[in-house]
């Protein structure tokens, strides 16, 4: 597949995972890189410059190919420097911002060579990614998994109006799974795809607690929720009864000081580390009703792959028979 985004990241296809705190580490990050997507591994939960600098150099011994950082820069409370400082000290070869206002982390990086995207959820957003010199965006709809847009825009809607906002390529994210969605992406004017959910079930997703990939592979296109709304940083998570706990303090009027410890990234890990479903929480979106098997990356890649081929064949039929008609 040839795009601006397979160009720009040196990469085979246009396949970026996503961030996944407490999950994008080295072995994943390897596993997508390795398949000709781009891997990333993230910062905000490796928390300090030694643990971050020692997974970037775990990566390079399991691949060979371009790979990128991850920088959920509000998870960091604003102390996100000295990671940054890593990053740059190690060339790594893209970053990822999310969350937060990245313009910062641009001036930081100017005059240095290494390529940038940014997640976004409206169009306002990318235009302002553009302008801080983005060489990419990722624009993820509602039905994206863990933190969202307060819009709800949804992905069919959101993609070609992001990308009609700006100049520099566009990743599609939110409910994307398979080889159709990606498909749907270029339908809709993007040059490539963001996910996050349907790598979590995946063999290299080592850390991933198996309670957590079953529930993932048991759960519908209904079986999710969206927390902390009311505190104005809405998230998608697998629906279970902790999930439903926070929701109704929500409601009964809960400040973020009431539900912190609820919706921690402690809480996170209780469950998709040990599979605590009493005291913690999973993050998912409304793809996990497509997700029904654990493939290696590599065999996820060539279903993708094989599955747009096919999707592709049938809509140049289509196109081909209402024109002769």
């Amino acid at each position: 597949m040839k795009t601006r985004v397979t160009e720009i990241f040196g990469i085979k296809y246009p396949i970026v995972q996503g961030g996944l705190a407490y999950l994008a580490y080295a072995e994943l990050a390897a596993a997508v890189s390795n398949a000709g997507g781009l891997g990333q591994i993230t910062a905000a939960t490796l928390r300090t410059p030694e643990r971050l600098r020692s997974e970037i150099q775990k990566i390079r011994t399991l691949t060979d190919k371009p790979f990128g950082v991850n920088f959920a820069i509000s998870r960091h409370d604003g102390r996100y420097e000295e990671l940054l400082e890593v990053a740059i000290e190690e060339k790594v070869p893209a970053i990822s911002i999310t969350g937060g206002n990245p313009k910062p982390v641009f001036e930081r990086l100017k005059g240095e060579n290494i390529k940038t995207l940014v997640l976004v959820s409206g169009a306002r957003q990318a235009q302002k990614a553009e302008e801080l010199g983005a060489d990419a965006v990722m624009a993820v709809g509602q039905e994206g998994g863990g933190h969202l847009g307060r819009e709800d825009l949804g992905t069919m809607v959101l993609i070609p109006r992001v990308v009609d906002s700006v100049s520099i390529p566009v990743l599609a994210s939110g409910g994307i799974g398979d080889g159709r969605g990606l498909l749907a992406a270029f339908a809709l004017g993007a040059e490539g795809i963001e996910m996050g959910t349907r790598f979590i079930a995946t063999q290299e997703c080592v850390h991933a607690n198996e309670k957590y990939k079953q529930a993932i592979l048991e759960a519908n296109e209904t079986d999710t929720v969206v927390i902390k709304r009311t505190l104005g940083a809405p998230a998608r998570a697998l629906k279970s009864d902790f999930a439903m706990d926070i929701i109704d303090r929500e409601h009964k009027g809960a400040t973020y000081e009431d539900i912190k410890d609820l919706i921690s990234g402690k809480a996170n890990c209780n469950y998709i580390y040990d599979g605590n479903e009493s005291e913690g929480f999973g993050w998912a979106g409304q793809v996990v009703g497509l997700i029904n098997d654990v493939p290696s990356v590599q065999e996820l890649f060539n279903d993708m792959i094989s599955t747009a081929n096919k999707g592709l064949n049938r809509m140049e039929n289509i196109i081909v028979e209402r024109t002769h008609s």
